[in-house]
Formats: C-alpha cells, sequence, structure tokens
C-alpha cells in the first residue's frame, strides 16, 4: 500500500513496538493517529510523526477497558480525521505469575484491555471499514498465544483469545475487501517487561531472540494493504509453535522446560 496520507490508527502507540509503528507509518508519508493512556507520550509522539510525515498526525487519549473512552476517541477520529484505512491493535499488557498466586482482579482488567477493549475498537473501525470495502486491520497476539508456557496462564489466555478471534474476523471479513492480521511476536526490547517481569531477569535469560521493535515495526508497515494472514516472529519460536502442534507432549516438555526462561 502506498501509504500516502492514509489514516494509520495505532492503539498503545505511546511507546515500544506501537510508538515504532507510529514512526514508519508517518515516515511513508500516513496521517498518523497514536491513542494510549498517557497523554504526555502520546503527545511527544504525535509531534514527531508530523516531523517525519510533514503533515498533520493526531493523538487521543484512550483507556481501551472503558467503552466510554473507546466511543469518545472513535467519534474524535470521525470529526478530526476521517475514514480508517489501516488500525492497529496494539494495546495490552502482561504480568508473568503463578497460576495460585496470581490477582484474579488484575486477570479480569488484562481481559479488559487484551481482549474486550479490543473487539469494541475494532468493531467500531470495522463497520466504516466494511461500508468503504476498504481497510486492514492488524492485532498484536503473541507467540504465547500459540504455545503457553509457565508463569504465563493469563497472558496467555489472553492472547489466546486474541488469535481466536483474529482467525474468524479474517474469514468474515475477506469477501468485504478488508485484510485481518495477526501478529505473533515473542518477547520485544521494551518497556511492556517493566510489568510483566519487574525482576529483568525473563529478558537476560533470553538472549539472542529478543526482537528489536524498531525492525518488527517496519516488517509491520511493509505488510500494510497486502493480504497477510500473520506475522511471526522470531522465526526460531514460529518453528518451535509448529513443532508444539504436531508433537504435543514433547512441546509440553520444551515448553515447560527448555523454553520457560521466567
Amino acid at each position: 500500500m502506498d501509504l500516502t496520507d492514509k489514516v494509520v490508527v495505532v492503539t498503545g502507540g505511546s511507546a515500544g513496538l506501537g510508538e515504532q509503528i507510529c514512526y514508519e507509518a508517518a515516515k511513508r508519508g500516513a496521517i498518523v493517529v497514536t491513542c494510549a493512556r498517557r497523554i504526555n507520550l502520546i503527545g511527544q509522539v504525535k509531534e514527531h510523526c508530523s516531523d517525519l510525515s510533514g503533515k498533520e498526525a493526531y493523538a487521543f487519549q484512550l483507556d481501551i477497558s472503558d467503552p466510554d473512552s473507546v466511543e469518545s476517541v472513535i467519534e474524535k477520529i470521525a470529526d478530526e480525521v476521517g475514514e480508517v484505512d489501516v488500525l492497529v491493535n496494539n494495546a495490552g499488557f502482561g504480568l508473568f505469575d503463578s497460576f495460585v498466586d496470581f490477582d484474579l482482579n488484575v486477570a479480569k482488567n488484562m481481559f479488559e484491555v487484551n481482549v474486550l477493549g479490543m473487539m469494541y475498537f475494532t468493531q467500531k473501525i470495522a463497520i466504516s471499514m466494511v461500508k468503504n470495502k476498504s481497510g486492514h486491520i492488524f492485532n498484536v497476539a503473541s507467540m504465547a498465544g500459540k504455545m503457553a508456557t509457565p508463569k504465563s496462564t493469563v497472558y496467555s489466555a489472553t492472547k489466546f483469545a486474541v488469535l481466536g478471534f483474529s482467525n474468524a474476523l479474517r474469514l468474515e471479513l475477506r469477501t468485504e475487501n478488508v485484510y485481518v492480521t495477526t501478529i505473533n511476536p515473542g518477547p520485544i526490547a521494551t518497556e511492556f517487561f517493566d510489568k510483566a517481569d519487574p525482576s529483568g531477569s525473563y529478558l537476560d535469560n533470553l538472549g539472542g531472540v529478543v526482537l528489536d521493535p524498531h525492525k518488527l515495526a517496519r516488517t509491520i508497515v511493509n505488510k500494510m494493504g497486502r493480504p497477510t494472514r500473520e506475522i511471526n516472529r522470531p522465526i526460531i519460536m514460529e518453528g518451535a509453535s509448529r513443532f508444539y502442534g504436531l508433537f504435543p507432549h514433547i512441546g509440553d516438555f520444551l515448553a515447560g522446560g527448555l523454553f520457560n526462561r521466567k
């Protein structure tokens, strides 16, 4: 897709992967709309996007778990920006802990952010895309949604839900000329792990398989406007997830041992 003057909306666009997707889209001439809770950070992202694209960019404060906040942002996008060409659902969080010790209030909030809020926001945008017979939706899931490991019970459950939702939505919308792509990253060197793993040991233990958010953002933006089922990174984890599906008993052994670095 030639992104010149195309409207690209990114949730969770204040930092990390979402921030880098905003910048890559702006470099290609897109009108970028970044949405997140931290208004001070998205303001900075907005300014940088405008510098990169040479055109107007937008920043709207969004609590994806709050339907009223979603409604407000959708209205602002419609009134101030226009029709959305590309939606990247990147907002989400995780927490790695043993399930028997897990705070289920946090689990409820994780589903509200990672799944229900994402679905609500997507539906509002998809209605317009179907009407226009054009659009591309990217849902950021995770390798944890393909191959669960210890201490990721709730997070994996939310990402399994994102995968199932995306696969069905892809089939529903393909006749409407609206593409749906699922992004399944492994661990990315971002502040996501400040909350998911406050000890910092997880990323240290993983070493070379940790993803660079700049490179992954470029890969994602390269796929905008192209029918792509999934983006899976790193390749070694994609291979492991396929092996897991073919040989589940061996996969359980590996996921509980070799691949368990939390």
